[in-house]
C-alpha cells in the first residue's frame, strides 16, 4: 500500500468526490471532461487538444504499462504526440503504482511529476461521467487537502490555439511536394504520417501568413478550445483559397475550414473523446471506427450550397468531415492519424496528396 495525500474533485455544479493525490502535489482547474478509451494514456495526455482541460479516464486501470521514452527526434517524439503533457490534470479510478512494458521507461506518477501535472485517483468514474454526460463537460477543480481553495477556470474563453501551436517556422525535409501546415496543436503523428509519404512540410504558427510563400497544399491541424478565437487563422484559410490550392483539415481543422467557407460551430455538450466513434461517409454505406478528440461542432445547416457533409457520426449525427463540391478541400473531424486509436481512416492523407498536381 502506497501512501496518498488525500484530494478532492470540485464540479461547479456543487459535486464533490473524495480521493487521493498522485503525481505533482499541487492543486489545479479546468474544464472537466471524459475519453472512453481502454489505453493510449501517454498520448492522450500529449496531445494538445486537451490544453486546458482536466482528462477523466472511464478505463478503471490506468498506469500499468508506464510511460515510453520522451526523447525527441528531428523535432519530433519518438513515442508522444508532443514534447510534453498539455492537461492540466488527470481523474482515474485505480492508479497502477507497479507498471511493465517493454518500451516503459519511468511510471505515470514520475512522468507528471516531472511534467507538473497534478493527478487523483480513487474517484468514482462511472457516476462521474454520468454527471458530465447528463449535464455537459463543466468546470472542475483538484484540490489537495490542506491546500487554499483556488477558482474555477473556463479554458474556452482563452485562445488555446494560440499557447499549443508552434512560435516560429519549421521546416521538416527538404525534397518532395511542399505542404504548408498549420500548426493550432498539432499532434506529432500527423507530422509523421505526412512525412513517411514523402512531403516537403512547413510548419507555421497558428496566426502566421504564409500565402507568400512557394507551396502547393494546406494542411490545417487539430487543436484546443473554440474555433472562434482564431479569426487570424481563418482569414489566412481564405486567402488560400483564393488560389485554389488542395487544402484537408483535421479535427480543429475541419472547425477552421467549414468557418472560413462561411458556416458555424457550435459547443457539444460533452464532446468526443474516444476510440470508438463510428462513422460514415455520406453518400455511402462505407463506415469507419475513428479515434476522437473534440469539444465543438460544425452546424451543417449552415454549409453553403457549395460545401456538403463528407462524413456523419452515426451516434448522434453530428458532423465528421465537409467537402468542397468543385474545389480540391476537404476536412474530417476525427483523427486518421489515431496515435492511440484505429487507423481506418489514414487514407486520407493519401486522397490529400493525390489532389497535389
Amino acid at each position: 500500500m502506497r501512501p496518498s495525500s488525500p484530494a478532492s474533485l470540485i464540479l461547479d455544479n456543487g459535486a464533490v468526490f473524495h480521493g487521493y493525490s498522485f503525481g505533482y502535489k499541487k492543486s489545479t482547474a479546468g474544464e472537466v471532461v471524459f475519453n472512453t478509451a481502454m489505453s493510449g494514456y501517454p498520448e492522450s495526455l500529449t496531445d494538445p487538444s486537451y490544453s486546458g482541460q482536466i482528462l477523466t479516464f472511464t478505463f478503471p486501470l490506468i498506469g500499468n504499462y508506464g510511460v515510453p521514452s520522451t526523447n525527441i527526434s528531428n523535432g519530433i517524439s519518438d513515442f508522444l504526440e508532443s514534447e510534453k503533457i498539455h492537461t492540466s490534470g488527470i481523474v482515474m479510478s485505480d492508479y497502477s503504482f507497479e507498471y511493465s512494458h517493454w518500451n516503459a521507461k519511468q511510471s505515470l506518477q514520475d512522468w507528471l511529476e516531472s511534467n507538473k501535472i497534478p493527478g487523483i485517483y480513487g474517484i468514482d468514474t462511472r457516476e462521474l461521467t454520468k454527471i458530465l454526460r447528463n449535464e455537459g463537460s463543466m468546470k472542475g477543480k483538484i484540490i489537495i487537502d490542506g491546500d487554499k481553495d483556488i477558482d474555477f477556470v473556463d479554458p474556452n474563453i482563452e485562445n488555446q490555439v494560440a499557447k499549443v501551436s508552434c512560435k516560429e517556422v519549421i521546416e521538416y525535409n527538404n525534397s518532395g511536394k511542399t505542404v504548408v501546415m498549420i500548426d493550432c496543436g498539432v499532434k506529432h503523428n500527423i507530422i509523421r504520417c505526412l512525412l513517411k509519404r514523402g512531403v516537403k512540410l512547413i510548419r507555421v504558427p497558428w496566426d502566421y501568413d504564409y500565402n507568400s510563400m512557394q507551396f502547393d497544399a494546406l494542411f490545417i491541424s487539430n487543436g484546443p478550445g473554440d474555433p472562434n478565437t482564431c479569426a487570424k487563422t481563418i482569414a489566412n484559410i481564405q486567402k488560400t483559397m483564393q488560389s485554389g490550392k488542395p487544402i484537408f483539415g483535421i479535427c480543429m481543422g475541419n472547425q477552421l475550414l467549414c468557418k472560413a467557407g462561411g458556416a458555424e460551430t457550435y459547443k457539444l455538450k460533452y464532446g468526443h473523446r474516444s476510440h470508438n466513434q463510428p462513422v460514415r461517409e455520406v453518400g455511402t454505406n462505407r463506415c469507419f471506427i475513428s479515434s476522437q478528440n473534440h469539444g465543438y461542432a460544425v452546424d451543417d445547416n449552415t454549409l453553403s450550397k457549395d460545401w456538403e457533409v463528407l462524413f456523419e457520426n452515426l451516434n448522434d449525427h453530428t458532423n465528421e468531415g465537409i467537402r468542397h463540391k468543385t474545389m480540391p478541400w476537404f476536412s474530417a473531424q476525427f483523427h486518421p492519424e489515431a496515435a492511440s486509436g484505429p487507423t481506418d481512416t489514414e487514407f486520407l492523407f493519401d486522397n490529400f496528396l493525390q489532389m497535389i498536381k
